[in-house]
């Protein structure tokens, strides 16, 4: 991906003059884009990899696999999130890591965190570098050096079990190269979510990815069976059945543990065989509150699509701007089956059964298709609005179907309270993404004018609508992670104790701190404990 901005540079976008003018006019941006500095004006700070470090670790990869030259360093400054964006345009490459590691194999990472662990060297795991939340962020935490372990070379499909429906791929696959292997055999992983395109396998299990499909699929968490972990104290090969009553499951410690318990190496997964059918529809419900209590109703009866999902009114229109179409009116909701012809045609009816009797209306299917066409332009747009002086940020959360309305409504007076100037006022938007029985997951996005200072700015608007977040009761997070930046609200999330139990899986996997710093876990419950 580009350094300092998302994806393929080959597939950056560019706003049209109508719609600069659109924004300007709707927004009231005052001020010039954010500047872009060439990537020779970055100013790295030397490497400080201790001697006998890097000689360890050279031992176990080669010359050829540990790089410590700035272009290495600069493509591992973080994540893409849209400070870390704005960070990079600045210039500001002050926490660059100070070396990258390419290991080969699981046997090779296991030596490496070893090596790391005693030379108190920090470890930072490294799949697509697609987090928006700091969750790859070379932050050192008090350690005198730090490397990004890149995972690029674990990149196979290990093992295909056709006849469990499994198969193991390398934590550093990324999904559309998962994707051509499984589909040779005729399977699917079914996992799409916005990052499809450079994401990894163990990214996507250290951080309970959800994607598009997960209504059809499931999350990726309930996708896996199986790990295997490199942890400074040793390797862990967990889940050796599809379901025990062996005490505890230990694999629901490493999911979502964002490397900071080890590193993901291998990562065995349900898969599905490819759907011969699939078919896409659009919806227009007269308002928010009646598409969501369709989708509701869906997920209580046990009719779920493949994929669902609910704009509000704003968004609606914002999306139809943005792919240069007329905006149906209402709420626009996409909906997809996948499957075998008569699964397709029969739960199709069925839901369609459902929309219709709340108020939904079929639109015509080049609605849908271009949807589909767009999925995974969304992030590309952020950098061209960037580019015109408009500040883009997304977040998400999760509720009961009961406090789902309430949420969305503090959740949207508070950012837009904290985003508005004495000139300009943003566009907050939202979509239901993601539906449970019990809840569903609410989907925000941001558009506001950048201002002279766009990351105090949206950091200011960012704790205070994590804060209403957990004051109404909802997830500080559905399916980002929580990284640095939601790290504040875990105790929230899951109590003192909660925080104080994975601070203390922490001390015995990682006794030396060095996995991941400064994430997931809040500082004061990683010190050990006093000795009186």
């Amino acid at each position: 991906m580009a350094w300092n901005a998302w994806g393929d540079p080959a597939h950056a976008r560019q706003l049209e003059d109508s719609q600069r003018q659109l924004l300007v006019d709707t927004l009231g941006v005052s001020a010039a884009a954010p500047p872009r500095v060439e990537r020779s004006a970055l100013r790295l700070p030397p490497g400080a990899l201790p001697e006998p470090a890097r000689a360890a670790l050279t031992a176990v990869v080669g010359e050829e696999h540990l790089r410590t030259d700035d272009a290495a360093r600069i493509l591992h400054l973080g994540g893409k999130s849209t400070p870390d964006l704005l960070r990079r345009r600045e210039g500001d490459a002050h926490h660059a890591p100070d070396a990258v590691v390419t290991p080969g194999s699981h046997e090779q990472v296991q030596a490496l965190v070893e090596i790391c662990a005693e030379h108190a060297v920090a470890v930072v795991p490294f799949g697509g570098g697609t987090s928006v939340v700091g969750g790859v962020e070379p932050a050192r935490e008090g350690h005198p050096a730090l490397i990004s372990l890149d995972l690029r070379r674990l990149d196979a499909l290990v093992e295909l079990d056709e006849e469990s429906g499994t198969a193991t791929l390398q934590a550093g696959l990324r999904t559309p190269e998962a994707e051509e292997l499984l589909g040779a055999e005729g399977y699917t992983l079914g996992h799409f979510p916005q990052s499809f395109e450079f994401a990894t396998i163990g990214g996507y299990a250290a951080t309970r990815s959800a994607g598009q499909s997960s209504a059809g699929y499931g999350r990726f968490d309930a996708m896996v069976t199986a790990l295997k972990v490199a942890t400074p104290r040793g390797t862990l090969d967990l889940g050796r059945a599809p379901a025990t009553a062996a005490g505890p499951d230990l694999r629901q410690l490493f999911l979502g543990s964002e490397g900071t318990l080890g590193v993901l190496t291998e990562v065995t997964v349900r898969v599905r065989r490819a759907p011969a059918e699939r078919r896409d529809e659009a919806w227009s419900f007269p308002s928010f509150a009646a598409g969501t209590a369709a989708v509701r109703a869906l997920a209580q009866r046990g009719l779920l699509p493949t994929a669902i999902r609910v704009s509000d009114e704003t968004e609606t229109f914002v999306n139809a701007v943005i792919a240069g179409s007329a905006a149906p009116e209402g709420c626009l909701s996409v909906v997809s089956h996948e499957g075998d012809p008569d699964e397709v045609a029969r739960r199709g009816e069925a839901v369609r059964q459902v929309l219709t009797a709340h108020e939904g209306s079929l639109l015509d299917d080049e609605v849908a298709a271009a949807w589909r066409r767009s999925r995974f332009s969304g992030p590309y747009m952020r950098d061209a609005l960037l580019d015109t002086g408009v500040l883009t940020e997304t977040l998400e959360t999760a509720t009961s179907w009961a406090g789902l309305a309430a949420l969305r409504e503090t959740v949207t007076a508070t950012l837009t309270a904290h985003l508005r100037t004495a000139t300009s006022t943003p566009v907050v938007f939202c979509h239901l993404s993601h539906a449970y029985p019990s809840g569903g997951s609410l989907y925000f996005t941001v558009a506001a004018d950048a201002g002279e200072e766009p990351r105090s700015r949206w950091r200011a608007a960012k704790q205070a609508a994590g804060d209403a977040i957990a004051a109404a009761g909802g997830s500080i997070t559905h399916h980002h992670a929580v990284g640095q930046d939601h790290r504040p609200w875990m105790e929230a999330e899951v109590g003192p104790l909660g925080v104080e139990v994975l601070a203390a899986v922490k001390r015995t996997l990682d006794p030396a701190g060095i996995m991941n710093p400064g994430k997931l876990i809040p500082e004061a419950a990683t010190q050990p404990p006093a000795v009186s």
